[in-house]
């Protein structure tokens, strides 16, 4: 075998022996993806649903530079400093009710994990043994660190294989009619002593297919949460700062989770950065003269400078440009677009949420060949499964947008069944 560059890197989700070689990408631009050929790729998806600004916004990359001067980062043990300060007392601001504490990692698998961790030690601080448990919901994705791969769907989920390796958790179907939310009452109910919370991801499961639920779904799992004392943890690790239409998804089913994890646009697609904000109610049980009722967790990158300061950055933008209405617009874009495929052969349903786009197909799609007939027109879309998404950054020009639906609709069309 011949040794390139690319032989040394092990890449995500990939399996590397098959693997078509990849693209290399030398520059970024508002929605574009500059490529060492000189090519120009339209993003349809914002770098994982991450850059919600578009790429290289002047206003991040300014507030990064300056940070970068002065401290890129520094350890938050026993330390802190400005940036972090002021972006956990804003976050406490944005977020609904009493979400108010709020603690600072790397990525948003982590981010679940401490959640995760917060809710089965909330218990043990209190003196309640044996909630060690999480209910968890059929389509669900949290991440792929070991706690965050227990909270995904089981079956069809991406990490299936790994069932009897990870922690065994509870789920149930999402509440979307009178029978399954019966039966979620009754799991609460005979599960009670040995859950120690319920997460969901609101509004949209995300990996899991773009599979979306109303608003009145999300309200019910927090009320039979609150009706059995179970604490009601949300990943808005997708859905966050903007994606559904609403700066964060639970605002729309008038939910106070009583905790909330964040990440990818966070630092406006930057760098990386996630937190686990808690109410007061969860951060008392840690609040004590005893050192063992602390939260053990502390990761080397905890609260970075630099991630800090773009992601003030990046509300700095939610506060002076139109992104929720930038949101909207895009949504009226997408379902003018994409619902005329619901009459394609081979499409078997059009889902669309904010700025979220989705056409699942019949069957099982060649995803190498979608994902090089998409290049050839011009655009960055990645399929996974058997969903077509568009996930673009909020600021995309209007124009840009058209060529991205264009190119789903002529290659979507095209398919057999």
């Amino acid at each position: 075998m011949s040794e390139r560059r690319s032989d040394h890197l092990w890449r995500p989700y990939t399996q590397m022996k098959l693997a078509a070689p990849p693209l290399e990408a030398v520059a970024t631009s508002g929605s574009r993806i500059i490529l060492a050929d000189r090519r120009e790729l339209i993003d349809g998806i914002a770098s994982w649903w991450t850059a919600v600004h578009g790429y290289n916004h002047p206003h991040i990359r300014e507030a990064v530079g300056d940070q970068l001067a002065r401290m890129p980062h520094v350890m938050f043990g026993g330390l802190t400093h400005t940036p972090a300060e002021r972006l956990a007392a804003r976050l406490a601001v944005l977020l609904p009710g009493d979400l108010n504490h709020v603690f600072f990692t790397d990525s948003g698998s982590v981010a679940v994990e401490v959640a995760l961790k917060m809710a089965v030690q909330f218990w043990l601080n209190r003196g309640v043994q044996g909630r060690t448990r999480v209910l968890a919901f059929r389509g669900g994705y949290h991440g792929d660190t070991m706690g965050a791969m227990s909270a995904c769907d089981p079956d069809e989920g991406m990490h299936h294989r790994f069932g009897a390796y990870v922690p065994a958790q509870i789920f149930c179907e999402l509440p979307k009619n009178a029978e399954w939310e019966a039966a979620l009452d009754a799991t609460m109910a005979s599960h009670r002593h040995e859950l120690a919370a319920v997460i969901v991801e609101p509004l949209v499961q995300g990996a899991g297919g773009m599979l979306m639920h109303p608003p009145e779904t999300l309200a019910t799992i927090a009320r039979l949460s609150r009706r059995h004392g179970l604490p009601l943890i949300v990943d808005e690790i997708f859905t966050g700062f903007g994606r559904t239409g609403t700066l964060f998804a639970c605002e729309q089913a008038g939910v106070v989770p009583d905790i909330l994890c964040l990440s990818k646009a966070l630092t406006g697609g930057t760098m990386a950065l996630a937190a686990t904000v808690a109410t007061s109610e969860i951060f008392s049980a840690f609040w004590s003269d005893d050192p063992a009722q602390a939260l053990m967790h502390g990761p080397t990158f905890m609260a970075n400078p630099l991630a800090c300061a773009a992601a003030n950055a990046s509300l700095d933008l939610f506060e002076t440009e139109p992104r929720l209405a930038q949101a909207e617009a895009i949504r009226e874009q997408l379902t003018a677009g994409l619902e005329p495929l619901r009459a394609a052969k081979a499409v078997a349903d059009v889902r669309i949420l904010g700025a979220i786009g989705a056409v699942q197909l019949r069957g099982n799609p060649d995803l190498a060949a979608l994902k090089a007939a998409f290049v050839e027109h011009g655009v960055w879309v990645r399929p996974f499964g058997n969903i077509v998404y568009l996930t673009p950054a909020l600021t995309i020009a209007k124009d840009d947008l058209d060529r991205l639906i264009e190119a789903v609709r002529g290659i979507v069309s095209g398919l057999s069944v």
